[in-house]
């Protein structure tokens, strides 16, 4: 038995080396900065919602990797450093930021439903007409609050979105060797994810709703929508948009059952490079995962595309992510030219470049085949582009 068991344990050592090198480090935190940072330290704001099934805890975790029995609500403000890039999230080794070099966040309110409704309402109303949008973002495996929050405000940020952003985070722990805990807590989620969206959709009054989901976040936003399917109201009273999963962490075969029961268009970001996926594939019996598709099995995309899934490949574009696992937030070039497209045409569109046509000839200079015989604008969220708070 001795053996058996040093393969197998040299076989997860070897599986999950990349991931532990990459994801080293003390569990973040969201330590609130003392008072208002000046304004000559920082070039904006963020001002995002949460809504979640993480279980309450104290500051400065506020929201930890255990189920809740219900849903919680906060408002919080996240700053973003003047010196920030594009393409980066730029946070402190430990402890508390340095608001010129670092996103630090200076307040989180907790609400109850009535009052995080009507704070809601109140946002969206007193923002132009073309900016009532509202954009829910659902993080993936291996992340907690802290860090969801964060790289959502620098997704808000840096693809320029006016309107009213939402995290749904649900209970990740956070560690690397809790997958199939994670896997668990977002199956757990599905009522929840629904529940918040149809409340958006029904309570809020945004005339769009849009979602973007990462990683194992797009398995729970994909069984969210084909539930909601089978209920009689997949879109959701005509709000839900545009759906984009980015590097999907879900088993194509069964994507694609889920497609036949959601009957609507969904963007897929994938990336054939992407180091994360393949721990995945490996773990899950060697079953290839949607989000490392590539443009080259022409088969395969375009069933995916006969089912409503529009795919963009992302394999040869470069960030500084190094799992190559967050290229939709990681690239610069990515998310600026998503936000000017569709800012340009104010949501969904049917003109664009179309199968073989290539990013840098949109974006000039990024590279990467959309696999998709419609547009690029309709490919990709409408309503995460449209200018910083």
């Amino acid at each position: 038995m001795i053996a058996p068991t040093l393969r197998l344990r040299t076989l997860l050592l070897a599986l999950l080396l990349p991931l532990a090198l990459a994801a080293c480090g003390t569990p973040r935190v969201l330590e609130l900065a003392q008072g208002t940072p000046p304004a000559s330290e920082i070039a904006g704001t963020v001002q995002l919602y949460v809504a979640t099934t993480r279980a309450v805890s104290d500051q400065p975790v506020w929201f930890s990797g255990e189920r809740a029995p219900r849903p919680s609500f906060a408002r919080l403000d996240i700053t973003v450093p003047r010196s920030h890039k594009a393409g980066e999230l730029e946070l402190p080794d430990s402890g508390l930021g340095n608001p010129s070099k670092h996103f630090v966040a200076t307040n989180l309110t907790r609400l109850d439903l009535a009052p995080v409704v009507a704070d809601v309402r109140r946002e969206l109303q007193r923002r132009p007409v073309e900016q009532r949008d509202v954009l829910v973002f659902v993080h993936g495996y291996n992340t907690n609050f802290a860090d969801a929050a964060y790289r959502f405000a620098q997704i808000v940020y840096d693809s320029g979105f006016k309107g009213v952003p939402v995290l749904f985070t649900w209970p990740s722990r956070g560690e690397l060797l809790a997958y199939p805990y994670d896997r668990e807590s977002a199956y757990y989620s599905r009522d929840f994810l629904e529940n918040n969206l149809r409340a958006i959709a029904r309570d809020l009054g945004p005339p769009r709703m849009d979602v973007l989901a990462h990683s194992m976040g797009t398995l729970l936003t994909v069984e969210t929508l084909r539930q909601a399917a089978i209920r009689g109201d997949g879109n959701f009273g005509g709000k839900l948009r545009d759906v984009m999963l980015a590097a999907p962490d879900l088993d194509l075969d069964v994507f694609k059952t889920q497609m036949r029961q959601i009957k609507r268009p969904v963007t897929v970001f994938v990336s054939a490079d992407d180091r994360a996926l393949d721990f995945s594939r490996r773990f899950a019996g060697d079953k290839k995962r949607l989000g490392a598709v590539s443009s080259k099995d022409t088969e395969t995309v375009a069933e995916l595309e006969k089912l409503g899934a529009r795919v963009i490949d992302l394999s040869e574009i470069s960030s500084g992510d190094p799992l190559n696992h967050a290229k939709f937030a990681a690239s610069p070039k990515v998310v600026q030219m998503i936000g000017e497209r569709l800012r340009q045409d104010k949501g969904i569109a049917t003109a664009g470049p179309t199968l073989g046509d290539k990013l840098g000839d949109v974006a000039g200079g990024v590279v990467g085949t959309v696999g998709s015989t419609v547009g690029l604008v309709v490919t990709a969220p409408a309503a995460i582009v449209q200018g910083a708070r």
